[in-house]
């Protein structure tokens, strides 16, 4: 057997061996995620296959210019933006300053509602106690009766009878009471927490707004000389961009009648003063012109702010190629919709009307289509009307004027010859012409008075039983001579006839056919 001491000393030789030795063990779980590495930066623009160097689809590169000019353009729109914003968030918290004072006035008239009812209780609740110490003593409930109860308890007391006198509802009611106020009590301040919090709020923003514009004011009033041209060129590069997307198709729709009616009144606004949280008659803000003129075409669901009117709108998001004069453009500041800080009215034609900023006025501009975030249509397009194709009638032929016929040389209407005439009697039985040949020749000289319708030849033929007053009347044809032939040759009785009676000389038959 070893001794004590070698032993101890043969295990102090084996433990530092054994400590010696290293030791391996399983490494523990890691605590932190590996470094994955940091994000990349953007060093410049995104450069696509087929895109021009230099360029970002969907974002116009800015206006070409001074160095100086464009770092104006970046510090007018820093500012617009600025102030834009500005107004947005104090119209956001004037609506939560409201909402919290309406809140607040509930919880003060709740508190003051259970603050009564604890009295009310309190007082209950002190007249059970007092009556029940009453009737402990076997004293009357009260001095005097006051109705059949009192007569009746009265009564039992003066019998010796002990009346009993119930606290239970009493005391319920009144720690109902004092719980009720005691809730009212914390809603209340919390209530005013929130409005003394959002009043600050609403101060402090109020005053960098105010801030804002006079610095925007300042901004524009010291550059007002190279902002005119700045603004040629910005709209210069506006309307070039919009170029793509005005006069598109609309999918066969029209605007709605409610959107006509608001552009309409937005339309009479023209020249009015831009005025922060303005809603009319006669100044207006951005988002408060947009309010005002749908609810003047009876439309009441659009909200207040331009952020809340976008998410309120934003389930009828419209394409660029696509709007309709009422459609709303809302403007941002960044990618989303909580930067959005100015909204317009599109009014056809790459134009929009809108109420700009400080110290401007209701106008119509081109949009600017490089800052657009977003549009929206506030009511639903109708169908488009649909003119049938109605057949093109060939245009009326303007009746030509025709031309006056001259007026025939007998100015002097001819007188018809008159029916009146003595009809031709019956020839007698002296039927045989005139045998003197020296009378029948008187009427060569008879043709000048007959000469009157010479030029009326064919007026003249009028059926007539006398043939030899047509070829009587023809003296311009022939010679004198021709006169007696005809008489002799035709041999008509009514030249013998004309005559009034037949027992005449035949010497007067020339001068009677003369006279017809």
């Amino acid at each position: 057997m070893l001794r004590p001491a070698l032993w101890s000393a043969l295990l102090a030789a084996v433990a530092s061996t054994v400590l010696a030795a290293p030791a391996y063990a399983e490494p523990g779980i890691p605590v932190t995620v590996p470094d994955t590495g940091s994000r990349p930066t953007a060093t410049g623009p995104l450069q696509l296959p087929g895109m021009p160097a230099g360029t970002t689809p969907g974002l116009t590169p800015p206006a070409l210019g001074t160095p100086g000019a464009s770092a104006l353009e970046t510090r007018i729109t820093a500012a617009e933006a600025r102030v834009a914003e500005l107004g947005t968030r104090l119209l956001e918290l004037e609506q939560q300053r409201n909402e919290v004072q309406t809140q607040f006035l509930t919880a003060e008239r709740d508190l003051e509602f259970a603050r009564g009812a604890v009295q009310q209780a309190q007082q209950r609740a002190d007249q059970v106690a007092a009556e029940a110490i009453k009737a402990a003593a076997a004293l009357p409930p009260g001095g005097f009766a006051t109705d059949l109860r009192d007569l009746d308890l009265l009564s039992r007391a003066n019998r010796g009878e002990k009346v009993g006198h119930d606290t239970g509802p009493a005391a319920g009611e009144m720690a109902r009471a004092r719980a009720d106020e005691q809730v009212a009590t914390q809603a209340h301040a919390a209530a005013q927490s929130r409005l003394q919090g959002v009043q600050q709020q609403y101060t402090a923003t109020k005053q960098a707004l105010r801030d804002a514009e006079a610095e925007l004011i300042k901004l524009r009033d010291e550059n007002s000389a190279q902002l005119v041209e700045l603004a040629r060129q910005q709209e210069a590069a506006e309307q070039q961009l919009g170029a793509d997307y005005v006069d598109q198709s609309a999918g066969g729709l029209a605007a709605h009648p409610i959107a006509k009616a608001a552009v309409a009144y937005a339309r009479k606004q023209l020249g009015d003063d831009y005025e922060w949280a303005a809603e009319g008659p006669d100044t207006f803000d951005c988002s408060g012109l947009m309010w005002a003129a749908y609810r003047s075409a009876g439309y009441r669901q659009l909200p207040r702010v331009s952020r809340d009117q976008y998410r309120a709108t934003s389930s009828r998001t419209v394409p660029r190629t696509a709007l309709l004069p009422g459609d709303l453009l809302f403007f941002a500041s960044g990618s989303n919709w909580q930067s959005i800080h100015h909204v317009g009215m599109y009014v056809g034609g790459g134009k929009m009307i809108h109420a700009p900023t400080t110290g401007d006025v209701v106008k119509i501009s081109t949009v600017r289509w490089s800052r657009l975030y977003a549009a929206t249509r506030v009511v639903g397009a109708v169908p488009a009307p649909t003119s049938s194709p109605t057949p093109s009638q060939p245009p009326t032929p303007k009746p030509k004027p025709k031309p006056t016929p001259k007026p025939t040389k007998t100015t002097k209407p001819t007188p018809k010859p008159t029916k009146t005439t003595t009809p031709s009697p019956t020839p007698s039985g002296s039927t045989t012409p005139s045998p003197t040949p020296t009378g029948s020749t008187t009427p060569s000289a008879t043709p000048t008075a007959t000469t009157t319708p010479s030029a009326t030849r064919s007026a003249t033929t009028t059926p007539s039983a006398t043939t030899s007053a047509s070829e009587a009347t023809s003296p311009t044809l022939g010679a004198s001579s021709v006169a007696p032939t005809t008489a002799a040759s035709k041999a008509d009785p009514t030249t013998a006839a004309s005559s009034a009676a037949p027992d005449e000389s035949a010497s007067a038959s020339p001068s009677t056919a003369s006279g017809r």
